[in-house]
């Protein structure tokens, strides 16, 4: 089943049980998918929005959710954090398993090796090999320092 599939089954499913915060979350998933199928149109390329790039956008989704439950907290406004990390959870359902660290670890230098990487100047084959294989289970954020220090 495509990703696609599984958002709208999810909806579907949440509006038959009343489930309104879960309810509201999906359809702000559905919204930013079509959202970038709109922005695809605009540039002609192909309208239908694939599955990894779905993935990217659930994943643009938790990052911001987790910089705004972040900043809540930090002002004092412990409730909407708390809506912002019941988002994430949601959201999270429809990512694949987070790799940890020592998987991500690994990762980065079977990329490295795969690539032949030798120096920060082959950082961009690296992450592009990353990204090509593991959208959606690890934070590039993160990754591009790691990557970086190996190849430094």
């Amino acid at each position: 089943m495509d990703m696609r599939t599984r958002v709208a089954d999810a909806l579907k499913s949440a509006m038959k049980n009343k489930e309104a915060g879960r309810l509201s979350t999906l359809r702000l998933i559905n919204a930013a998918i079509k959202d970038r199928e709109i922005a695809a149109r605009g540039t002609g390329e192909e309208a239908a929005v694939g599955s990894d790039e779905i993935l990217a956008i659930l994943g643009k989704m938790v990052k911001q959710r987790q910089e705004s439950a972040r900043a809540y907290e930090e002002g004092g406004r412990l409730e909407l954090a708390e809506k912002e990390r019941s988002e994430i959870e949601i959201i999270e359902e429809f990512l694949p398993r987070q790799l940890d660290d020592g998987e991500v670890a690994k990762a980065v230098a079977e990329a490295i090796e795969k690539v032949g990487a030798q120096s920060i100047r082959d950082m961009g084959k690296v992450m592009g090999a990353l990204k090509a294989q593991f959208t959606g289970q690890m934070d590039f954020g993160a990754v591009g320092p790691m990557v970086k220090s190996q190849l430094g």
